[in-house]
């Protein structure tokens, strides 16, 4: 909730963010930031980054701001490295004591505002906390019950019964999502259980917002610029929906595009964060050169998705086109005008992306972190895919399912040594559980992490010795994409390259 490891002139580099380095001076602002040395505001101030870190209270203010013809104010206490059970603890703070801090910081500042008669609301707690109550033995299993307490105690001591509050997931993308996976998933169990039962409590997720990478391997434990200004957009769109202001497209097929009893091809394109297209942005597709028509709808192609592990779902099919709830977009665009360029049968497009997930998401056994198992929902998604084409009364052959190798199983030294052995189990269960057994698998791999630390597992034979053994396994490496600024991330261009790729080397087999 500080923003750590983000930085304010990072801004610039994700265009659908820029400007939120500029003061938004129309938007009251309080805050007490920091754990030893606190950044503090004295009094309400213009809403502006603090100490040149990027705080989710940014894009939440402008989104929201946007959105609502009343002026919001927001009153900021958070701290890193704090707990829970400790330093929140409502009944007996210690360490940093923030509950009674946060309180104190709270009435000040309303009081300032009755004094400045400026009548106001208060509208909702955003809460985003719990690694490291993860890190304690009384603390992890009773997160739950000291989260329920937690919020209790606020709308008592703030007089506000009815206070709606909202939960943000711990981000399962970061390192800790892996090495922490049990610990992490403690803690989800408990946020979730308090806002199944406290109907003024919604569960915000976030583990499809970008992470930051970082040196070495890549793998990082914050969310860095772009996830911290995506975070914030999160809790915005809540909040408006709580107010039934959410901002709803509608992108309806007008006209069917196929005719009744003709044939038709579907893809099925699946992966992590670059089949999600984590850092490809609208705005950049709009200056490469040649690519205009990818920015329209394509209404000859039937597209139907399911984003970031279900936070954004496609209603029914809709034209190929842009869908990315951060103004980003995947391979599919690109994927799909090449097909239709160079192929003349009827093609329709299915994906299906977490970016916050790893391969062991996918198989068929899953972890023990039980609700982040994929693999029932994948296959559901592509069999309703399929029954709605055939429901519409055309003949559907299932092309192949087109997979991006995940990107941070490798980095992370024990899922890439099993990512090939859980690849191979994915494919295998799948073709048993849609009763095709020689469906086709296009498996596409970048080239994968380069570090000392991880490059005495070569994965790369590991896929392709899996491939070698089935001829409907076909490995494809995407080894010539343009230079990616950052280990793991696809960038832009990279992404419209990889589509193109892909469908290239679907027309030569």
């Amino acid at each position: 909730m500080v923003g750590s490891d983000s930085k304010v002139k990072d801004i610039e580099r994700f265009p659908p963010f820029a400007g939120l380095e500029e003061a938004q001076e129309k938007v009251r602002f309080f805050y007490s930031i920091g754990r030893e040395r606190k950044m503090e505001s004295k009094g309400w101030v213009g809403l502006h980054p603090v100490n040149n870190v990027v705080g989710p209270e940014l894009s939440f203010a402008r989104k929201v701001s946007g959105a609502i013809d009343s002026p919001i104010a927001i009153i900021k206490c958070a701290a890193g490295g704090t707990h829970l059970g400790g330093d929140w603890n409502p009944d007996e703070p210690i360490g940093f004591k923030m509950y009674p801090l946060t309180l104190s910081l709270i009435r000040s500042s309303l009081a300032e505002l009755d004094k400045q008669k400026v009548k106001y609301r208060i509208e909702g707690f955003m809460w985003h906390q719990g690694e490291n109550d993860m890190f304690n033995k009384d603390y992890m299993p009773n997160y739950g019950k000291n989260l329920k307490n937690f919020l209790d105690k606020w709308r008592h001591d703030l007089k506000t019964p009815k206070l709606k509050f909202y939960v943000g997931e711990l981000c399962t993308k970061t390192i800790w999502g892996m090495d922490l996976r049990p610990r992490m998933y403690a803690i989800s169990q408990g946020q979730k259980k308090v806002c199944r039962e406290d109907a003024l409590a919604e569960y915000v997720p976030t583990s499809h917002v970008g992470v930051e990478i970082g040196g070495g391997v890549g793998l990082h434990y914050h969310y860095g610029t772009l996830g911290q200004l995506e975070h914030g957009e999160n809790y915005a769109d809540a909040y408006l929906r709580t107010i039934g202001q959410a901002t709803k497209v509608s992108r309806p097929l007008k006209t069917w595009p196929y005719e009744k009893g003709e044939k038709i091809k579907l893809f099925i394109l699946a992966g992590h964060r670059n089949m999600e297209g984590e850092r490809a942005f609208v705005q950049e597709l709009k200056e490469l050169k040649g690519k205009g028509s990818l920015l329209k709808d394509n209404s000859k192609i039937a597209y139907k998705y399911s984003l970031g592990g279900g936070y954004r779902k496609s209603e029914g099919w809709e034209p190929l086109g842009l869908v990315g709830y951060y103004d980003t977009f995947g391979p599919e665009l690109s994927f799909g005008k090449t097909l239709g360029k160079k192929f003349t049968e009827n093609i329709a497009i299915a994906k299906f992306t977490h970016s916050g997930s790893q391969i062991i998401d996918w198989t068929p056994e899953g972890s023990m972190a039980e609700d982040r198992h994929l693999y029932p929902r994948f296959i559901s998604f592509i069999e309703k895919s399929l029954k709605e084409l055939t429901d519409k009364g055309s003949e559907v052959e299932l092309a192949g399912v087109f997979y991006h190798l995940g990107e941070n199983d490798m980095p992370f030294h024990p899922y890439r040594k099993q990512a090939a052995k859980r690849l191979q189990a994915i494919i295998t269960q799948s073709r048993k559980d849609l009763d095709v057994p020689k469906l086709k698998w296009f498996v596409s791999q970048q080239p994968p992490t380069d570090d000392k630390r991880v490059n005495n597992l070569d994965v790369v034979a590991d896929v392709e010795k899996v491939a070698a053994g089935d001829k409907a396994i076909i490995h494809l490496k995407a080894f010539d994409l343009p230079p990616q600024e950052k280990k793991l991330m696809i960038d832009t261009a990279g992404i419209v390259r990889l589509g193109e790729f892909l469908a290239d080397s679907y027309l030569k087999k």
